[in-house]
């Protein structure tokens, strides 16, 4: 953890990443707690983009709020080719995808709790 991501709480964070991703009209939002489940972060967004410019504008506008607003700059894998970037802000992870890329991959499947409704039906 950097000193910048000391400063601000994942919550905080977390806040300011999802109202950015709702102003810039990112569609079908999800958040994640990885709290207790990985290192990684705490939580984990995913969303998703109409286009490849969409997906790749979003994700340029969401470092540059986290930049704006937190004085760090976010590491950012997958702009140049707009299916799928991965944003990651130390305690908050972002993933930007087209629709067909997300369903492919179905990231929000991977972290379902294992206790949920599907694996008691197994």
């Amino acid at each position: 953890m950097t000193a910048a991501t000391n400063t601000a709480t994942s919550e905080k964070l977390l806040a300011t990443i999802l109202s950015s991703l709702q102003d810039v009209k990112a569609e079908e939002i999800v958040q994640i707690d990885l709290r207790g489940k990985t290192e990684i972060g705490d939580y984990m967004v995913i969303c998703s983009g109409r286009s490849t410019r969409q997906v790749a504008s979003i994700s340029e506008k969401l470092a540059q709020t986290v930049k704006d607003e937190f004085g760090f700059t976010a590491k950012m894998e997958g702009k140049e080719t707009g299916d799928w970037v991965l944003i990651d802000t130390g305690d908050v992870i972002v993933h930007v995808f087209r629709p067909e890329v997300r369903e492919f991959y179905q990231l929000e499947k991977m972290w379902q709790p294992m206790d949920g409704p599907e694996s008691a039906a197994n």
